[in-house]
């Protein structure tokens, strides 16, 4: 019986899919969207059903569905393992993904490929599902490889677009860069412990007989993997180019799934990460840079999307910043929170895009929350909640993250603080462009003004209120959430009892905060500062504006000579390599033209040319001698 709920967890998304691809267009919209969205609910049904028995008994389920591969000693099975880590994870994808899949009924009502939308998000859900729930790594590379594929397929959804199209290509080749490194990692451990089994692993480890070096290298090509699925520098610049898709693509990618599976995989293999504290460096350096430069960035972009696109790859960094200093569950605190208000926000910016029919730039909005209050109301609780006002849930774990980091490292302390003031006013900045002052759009835009219907404004509802009370799961002194990863993460969670640094720290954080939302209440409401368009922007501003350019020095440094490289080929040397070759059938074909006239059909020449032939013959033997 368990194991049928099992796979019913696994495969209710799966169904949907092949459900909406061979039946979605002939079922009608609302069919196709009712289906999608009532698979995914049925999977975080069994979700909740699997996490309050854990939670009650403390067993994590393992099921092996067949036995899959055997090379020598290596041995991997097809395996599911339902524990502390994987069901956290699963409670917020599946959740999200729920409230998401119910939104798109509405949002994507008027596209005529409705259908296959709701397969793509479901085939999206099930790989996700399979990421995490995977007892190995082969397994989660499984899921991790089909994310990949369907933000490729939900990034070009509008393929009509050129652009769109250039998106997911970008996606899907950068996350095979990080793919690869992942790989390499796994072939690494697959030969140290014949066994790619997250427990069997653990206990290999825990004999303390591997060798450290190349253990630093496995960790080190995993970690790769992580920057490309997980947006770190220097393979970031994917994903605010996904902003291409639908909005709600934007927010399952940024919320609840393929973002989030460097740090869920980085948390699985904690028990590998610990043994190489110099790759813990990396992954702590990289991240609090990859939130500073992200932060900044996001100071001055002008498209909604673009702003909540950079802030992800701000919070990711703050969350790999957290993973590098040993504090596992502080990163998985804030995806927690972070899913909350960042699908609300990512929701709710469709809400507004969704109003406008389609605008996405803030200097043409203005003045909205007059005519979408719900809308207003959710996204100024997840825009608090991301800024880290007290006591909604982002505070309490950022907070979490920086008094980790002044503990360990006071630098990155001070750059991830930066990173978060930067964050609260570029929020703000949104904010308050978006919903303040008077309406800066059409006319026409103006006279259609209205609130989003009950299906999206339903999901920002709940988001909002989950952002407001997210943070008591980890509340210091009570640390719920520790206590829970306990068995994951044994001996080696931080946890912060109330003391005088504590509170001088959450204090300087929440002081940080609210300097960055003044700065931009004077900026943007009190001055009333719309942004300059593309070509007055000058200066410093425009280097930013222009994202540092890192797109165009990858194309200046990769992408063109890889180019020239493939033309030179294409245009010089496959013409002469055929030239050689077409010259060997070409002198081939002269010689054969020549022997051919020899075949005269003449019996008295073939007569001639035999007697000739057997006198030579003979000649030579009798000159041999």
């Amino acid at each position: 019986m368990e194991n049928n709920l099992v796979l019913l967890l696994l495969l209710a998304p799966f169904v949907g899919f092949l459900f909406n691809v061979f039946f979605g267009k002939k079922a009608g919209k609302n069919i196709s969207g009712a289906i999608g969205t009532i698979a995914v609910a049925v999977s975080f049904g069994m979700s909740v059903y699997f996490f309050l028995q854990l939670n009650s008994n403390g067993k994590p389920i393992e099921v092996t569905l067949f036995d899959w591969i055997q090379i020598g000693k290596l041995k991997v099975d097809f395996g599911i393992l339902l524990d502390q880590l994987s069901l956290l994870w699963l409670l917020f994808v599946t959740g999200i993904g729920s409230l998401i899949h119910l939104y798109s009924i509405s949002y994507m009502h008027e596209d005529d490929n409705m259908h296959k939308f709701f397969a793509y998000l479901n085939l999206f859900i099930f790989f996700m599902i399979t990421l995490v729930v995977g007892s190995n790594l082969l397994v989660m590379f499984i899921g991790w490889e089909g994310v990949g594929l369907c933000s490729y397929l939900l990034i070009g959804f509008w393929h009509k677009n050129q652009d769109y199209n250039d998106a997911a290509k970008k996606a899907f080749i950068m996350n095979r860069i990080g793919d690869l490194g992942f790989l390499i990692g796994i072939f690494i451990l697959a030969n140290m412990f014949t066994t790619l089994n997250f427990v069997e692993m653990k206990q290999a480890i825990s004999v303390g007989t591997a060798n450290t070096a190349l253990l630093g290298v496995a960790a080190l090509c995993l970690f790769i993997g992580a920057t490309g699925k997980s947006a770190q520098l220097t393979l970031y610049t994917w994903l605010p180019d996904a902003m291409a898709g639908p909005t709600p693509v934007s927010a399952l990618i940024h919320a609840a799934t393929m973002v989030t599976a460097g740090i869920f995989m980085i948390t699985r293999m904690n028990f590998l990460f610990d043994l190489t504290p110099e790759v813990q460096n990396i992954i702590a350096i990289v991240g609090a840079i990859t939130a500073l430069v992200a932060a900044s960035i996001g100071l001055l972009q002008n498209d909604i999307k673009k702003v909540l696109a950079y802030s992800t790859v701000s919070q990711l960094g703050l969350m790999f910043l957290a993973l590098g200093m040993g504090a596992y569950n502080v990163a998985v605190f804030h995806v927690i929170t972070h899913a909350f208000f960042k699908a609300c926000l990512f929701l709710g910016s469709g809400s507004v895009i969704h109003a406008l029919h389609g605008e996405q730039d803030m200097r043409k909005m203005g003045g909205l929350r007059k005519y979408m209050p719900i809308t207003f109301a959710t996204m100024l609780i997840s825009t608090l909640a991301i800024a880290g006002i007290f006591p909604f849930a982002g505070f309490w774990s950022k907070d979490e993250i920086l008094m980790v980091a002044f503990e360990h490292n006071k630098a990155l302390w001070i750059i991830g603080s930066i990173a978060s003031i930067m964050t609260a006013f570029y929020m703000f900045r949104l904010l308050y462009l978006t919903f303040f002052r008077d309406f800066r759009g059409t006319e026409e835009q103006k006279h259609h003004l209205h609130e989003s219907p009950s299906l999206i404004t339903s999901p920002l509802i709940i988001l909002a209120a989950l952002a407001t009370v997210g943070g008591l799961i980890n509340l210091p002194g009570s640390n719920w959430l520790n206590h829970f990863l306990e068995p994951i993460l044994a001996g080696k969670h931080e946890e912060h009892a109330l003391g005088s640094q504590e509170y001088m720290l959450m204090g300087i954080a929440l002081a940080g905060a609210i300097v960055g939302i003044v700065w931009a209440y004077a900026k943007y409401i009190k001055q009333g500062f719309v942004p300059k368009q593309d070509s007055e922007i000058v200066g410093i501003s425009k280097t930013i504006y222009n994202k540092y350019y890192v797109d165009e020095i990858y194309t200046a440094v990769i992408i063109k000579p890889i180019n020239s490289l493939s033309n030179f080929f294409r245009t010089t040397l496959e013409p002469a390599l055929g030239n050689v070759v077409y010259g060997f059938g070409t002198v081939a074909n002269g010689l054969s033209n020549q022997g051919r006239k020899l075949q005269t059909g003449s019996i008295g020449l073939y007569l001639f040319a035999f007697v000739i032939g057997v006198l030579a013959i003979v000649s030579y033997l009798f000159l041999a001698q």
